[in-house]
């Protein structure tokens, strides 16, 4: 890739070329190759996560044992979910996207600290590799919640795999915490000229949001994990019953940390989407300033309402209906985030490309996840919902449908800027159909399941679920499918893609102003900051099937 790219761009020193070798890259202090690795890295987790999942659903496609027994299952659904959640959700945005783009949108070379930033990198790989090891010990079967006492009681050997599983969640809090601590400072200190608060592209202020939340709540779960190690390890009594401990303790720590961790998913996706929202419909964004707070109050109301997910713990009648209030209200900045991102829209100018198809998808399977969610919240509700396919049909249409979407939405927006290379339009359009279509497939099912009793991590059911959990299956695989067409059209364009223009979308954010890929620099000079939604200094050149500054971007017909 290295030696087509120095071909297509005459030997033109940009991030891929500047050093060679993989040492390189291995040592490199580089945002963008940083972000790369961490892009890499994320990919992977998604397919060995998905692999998991499709073993799921292939043994549920009966309610008789087809594939795998029934302690294996508990082990497949456990893996699934800590990959997924620790490996690729939490990091996929933020670390990879987010170190690639924040200091090219800032105009300047470098994060703040970009000693910690690669550090941060090796952090994960190393919470990633206890992950991996403990999978070889006997894999954890606790759920990816490492509930007590699943994860207090067991065998030795079931001990061991659970604190490699927790520590490598806990190494990978430090990860978390560094890239948080990264991105504040340097959104703090080192704007352009010109660039106060409320000048910053959105995908700015969500990734700040993002990052107070990873700062202020994830040395909870660290914690959380570090005394559930203690107590295996020498007995203590914390969150144990047998040994004088309380389990629910554990509930409230670990969805103290949680509920805001969903956030740390869905807000950097939320970032993303107003980006191609402003571009693809060239419009200045409805509502700058509401939708730049609602991530502030998201991250802030975040913290407050985890007992949502205790409503049948023996919590207070009290607190159920304290935590069920502010539930509602927590649906409040998400629904400023639609609203306004529907009427920018508004006699818009709307692309149909990739990117904003993308970003139609998320919108819809958000909103999905978000509407049910008040079922959820609603205290009379939960008790028949609770721990049903209902909870796992919200949780994927808020957490996959929202975040994985938007990470396609970014990854073919960005794209160009990435590797300078555009991708085959109509096979990225496939690709998408096909994500969208396999995930409403798989999940969609669940909610009439869910509603009618099936509990979940079931591994046999009732045969009346059997249609639902055939078609959930059938979805599942086309799902799979997409996924991979849709890295395979990416893959593919570094190859065999043409040369992308500088603006090739005509967006106005400062990463538009470098070349595509960008120099190992950025930037011979900060730029002065630029209104990044105002379309209307950008010129279509038909010559570069790019955007210019010049006269006004012509209108669609």
């Amino acid at each position: 890739m290295t030696a087509d790219a120095s071909a297509l761009h005459g030997q033109r020193d940009d991030y891929i070329t500047h050093s060679k070798g993989l040492l390189s890259w291995l040592v490199t202090l580089d945002h963008k190759r940083i972000g790369i690795m961490y892009l890499l890295a994320t990919s992977a987790s998604l397919i060995l996560g998905g692999v998991f999942a499709l073993i799921v659903r292939l043994e549920l496609l009966t309610p008789a044992r087809d594939l795998i027994d029934h302690d294996t299952y508990n082990r497949m659904f456990t893996l699934h979910g800590a990959v997924m959640v620790f490996l690729f959700i939490i990091p996929a945005i933020p670390a990879a996207m987010g170190n690639f783009i924040i200091p090219l949108m800032l105009g300047v070379k470098d994060v703040a600290f970009p000693r910690l930033n690669l550090a941060s990198f090796y952090i994960w790989i190393g919470g990633a590799l206890f992950l991996v090891i403990s999978m070889y010990m006997g894999a954890i079967d606790t759920g990816w919640t490492f509930y007590t006492p699943y994860s207090t009681s067991g065998d030795v050997g079931s001990q061991s795999s659970v604190m490699l599983s927790a520590m490598g969640v806990f190494i990978l809090g430090f990860s978390s915490i560094f890239t948080g601590i990264n991105f504040i400072a340097t959104i703090n200190t080192m704007r352009p000229k010109g660039m106060g608060w409320f000048d910053m592209p959105l995908f700015l202020w969500a990734m700040y949001a993002t990052s107070i939340i990873q700062v202020l709540a994830t040395p909870v779960l660290a914690i959380t994990l570090l005394l559930l190690t203690v107590e295996r390890a020498f007995g203590l009594g914390i969150f144990d019953p047998a040994l004088g401990g309380d389990p629910v303790l554990f509930q409230h720590f670990f969805w103290f940390y949680s509920h805001p961790a969903v956030y740390i998913m869905v807000l950097p996706a939320m970032g993303v989407i107003s980006e191609v929202i402003a571009t693809f419909s060239r419009r200045r964004i409805f509502g700058y300033s509401f939708i730049a707070m609602s991530s502030l109050a998201i991250a802030f109301l975040g913290f407050l309402v985890w007992g949502h997910h205790m409503y049948t713990s023996g919590q207070s009648a009290l607190a159920g209906v304290i935590f069920s209030a502010l539930t509602f209200s927590v649906a409040i900045p998400s629904a400023i985030k639609v609203f306004n991102w529907l009427a920018t829209l508004y006699q818009g100018s709307i692309r149909l490309d990739v990117p904003m198809l993308y970003a139609f998808s998320f919108i819809w399977l958000f909103s999905i996840g978000g509407l049910t969610g008040m079922f959820l919240g609603t205290l009379a509700v939960d008790v028949h919902l609770h721990d049903t396919y209902f909870v796992v049909a919200h949780f994927h249409y808020v957490m996959v449908g929202g975040t994985m979407m938007a990470l396609f939405a970014g990854l073919y927006y960005w794209w160009p800027k990435f590797f300078g290379r555009m991708y085959n339009e109509t096979m990225a359009r496939v690709g998408c159909l096909l994500v969208f279509v396999g995930f409403n497939v798989t999940f969609f099912p669940q909610f009439v399941m869910g509603s009618q009793g099936m509990p979940r991590r079931y591994y046999t059911y009732l045969d009346e679920f059997q249609i639902y959990h055939q078609v959930s299956t059938a979805g599942a695989m086309l799902l799979g499918v997409g996924i991979l067409f849709a890295f395979g059209v990416l893959i593919h364009a570094l190859y065999r893609g043409r040369v992308a223009a500088q603006n090739p979308w005509g967006a106005n954010t400062l990463e538009w102003y470098c070349a595509s890929p960008p120099p190992h620099d950025n930037f011979a000079v900060q730029p002065a900051a630029t209104d990044p939604y105002d379309y209307g200094n950008l010129e279509y050149d038909e010559k570069t099937d790019g955007f210019e500054v010049g006269r006004a971007a012509p209108q669609a017909g």
